[in-house]
């Protein structure tokens, strides 16, 4: 699909927010100036990554959400630390967690690093079916973590193996 039969397609539906996510977007070369053509036109537009693709050449316009993987994913070493400094106040932080490893490892990176301070929001997520989030909301409790609990509602509102939505 061409630029402009996605810009043609966006219009269609008459939104003024477009979410670009899916795999991961920074892959694909032609998402930066497709970012561009909808912040010109008006239109909110966030970003879902994975973190480990350099955010440096995302427009500042662009709302980014960006995942820190945990070890339960088996993708933690694959976060570029760089972008963290690269988020700013419109910007949120996401970590899916497995189980208490999971949530300790992202409270050292709260530590360590402080992307609380910078960021929007910083979304503690449980992962669908393995992690009760009851018990991820008493862990963040306990230690009063500034930190928001995040249910993944698509996996509710749709069966969890159900894609596209």
């Amino acid at each position: 699909m061409s630029l402009d039969d996605i810009l043609a397609e966006v219009d269609r539906h008459d939104c003024d927010t477009v979410e670009l996510t899916g795999g991961e977007p920074l892959l694909q070369k032609e998402v930066y100036p497709l970012m561009q053509h909808l912040l010109d036109r008006g239109k909110t537009v966030l970003l879902e990554t994975g973190g480990h693709v350099s955010l440096a050449q995302v427009p500042p316009a662009v709302h980014t959400i960006m995942d820190v993987k945990c070890p339960g994913s088996g993708e933690a070493h694959t976060t570029d630390w760089e972008n963290l400094d690269r988020l700013d106040a419109n910007d949120e932080l996401k970590f899916v967690i497995k189980d208490r490893a999971d949530y300790d490892y992202a409270c050292d990176v709260l530590r360590r690093h402080s992307p609380q301070h910078r960021v929007a929001a910083v979304l503690f997520s449980p992962v669908h079916g393995v992690l009760d989030p009851r018990t991820l909301s008493e862990w963040v409790l306990a230690d009063r973590l500034p930190v928001r609990v995040q249910l993944q509602v698509h996996k509710y509102i749709w069966s969890p193996e159900t894609r596209g939505v």
